[in-house]
């Protein structure tokens, strides 16, 4: 496989989709679009109206086998990824293609790992879910302060967002997922608690102090495949979980020319192993639009060989965790700072 072979992109209509084709694109490759809709396909920006375009539902698992043939990666940005992501990961798998796709859930992960590894080994391909702003993005910064480690005794994730304005995609994927988040405690897999501990945590600039709730995403899930972790807590500031809530709050609009909207993030992550305590941020701009330069560089690394090989594997895991990020900020605006002398307040 190589870069010159198409990547499939299901759910391209999508808000996310269509920043993916725009990303791969940019770095050269061959996207082809698909999704459930026809006339959703129909919508797409006059710029991808020449790019080859496939309509195919998720429960005809062989005409989804027809339709992903050819393709050397499936990149799936169509939630809820509890209906699409094991259809079309198999789909990918029977094709021979990588796949990867850009899920916060946590059931979905599971499920992928543990029903998929085996045989994405079998027919030599990789299977990264969670190649996103949430899962990918923060497990590939805990990999990095790692820096080769395979353990830490406690592991805090803060993700604050200036504002959330929530694609309908966002919106149905919170209905759809009812299943209880899960944190590691003692060294395991455990529930949330519940009501979720509240807190306080002092983000770097743009954000500042903030309310916090412990709210994991699927970052927990790929860092405990192939990390030996003490107690990890993640964290999301209340405002922007607000914004969430409320039926109200419209959806992201563009305010430059790639069509991101002007919300700021940041991630910042802090690693305590025995008597060191690391901590490092990344911040910047849309969630929704840098999850593409994160999906496409895990496929360029996937397509050109820079991969530690198949089954079904965490960001971190199957790339080079800090070359990744350096790539990310050659392609992406976004900003990775290690602030471990700056202290860990929370």
């Amino acid at each position: 496989m190589h870069t010159a072979d198409p990547v499939l992109v299901y759910g391209a209509a999508g808000h996310t989709g269509r920043f993916v084709i725009d990303e791969l694109l940019r770095r050269g490759l061959v996207p082809v679009l698909a999704g459930r809709s026809a006339g959703r396909l129909a919508t797409v920006p006059a710029r991808h109206a020449a790019l080859e375009r496939r309509v195919v539902g998720i429960d005809d698992p062989e005409l989804l086998r027809r339709v992903v043939a050819g393709a050397a990666a499936v990149i799936n940005c169509a939630g809820p990824f509890l209906d699409t992501a094991l259809p079309l990961a198999r789909a990918a798998l029977e094709s021979g293609a990588h796949y990867l796709d850009v899920t916060a859930e946590q059931p979905v992960v599971q499920a992928l790992y543990r029903e998929l590894d085996a045989p994405a080994r079998e027919a030599n391909v990789a299977v990264v879910p969670a190649m996103a702003f949430y899962g990918g993005l923060a497990d590939l910064l805990v990999t990095s302060v790692l820096d080769g480690g395979s353990h830490a005794d406690e592991i805090d994730i803060a993700i604050g967002l200036d504002r959330w304005w929530p694609t309908a995609g966002t919106r149905a994927t919170g209905v759809r997922n009812t299943a209880t988040r899960l944190v590691i405690r003692d060294g395991v897999l455990a529930p949330l608690e519940n009501p979720a501990p509240p807190g306080t945590w002092f983000y770097p600039s743009p954000l500042g102090e903030q309310s916090v709730v412990q709210l994991p995403f699927s970052e927990v899930i790929t860092i405990d495949h192939h990390l030996h972790v003490g107690e990890l807590r993640s964290y999301l500031n209340t405002a922007s979980l607000e914004e969430l809530r409320d039926t109200a709050t419209p959806a992201p609009t563009a305010a430059d020319e790639q069509g991101r909207s002007s919300q700021r993030f940041v991630v910042d992550v802090v690693v305590r192993t025995g008597a060191q305590t690391r901590r490092v941020t990344a911040t910047g701009r849309d969630i929704y639009a840098i999850s593409a330069p994160i999906v496409v560089e895990g496929a360029v690394r996937l397509l050109d060989g820079r991969h530690r090989g198949p089954g079904a594997a965490a960001p971190g895991e199957v790339f080079d965790a800090a070359a990744v990020l350096a790539g990310l900020k050659r392609h992406a605006d976004i900003v990775v700072v290690d602030r471990t002398h700056n202290g860990a307040a929370r």
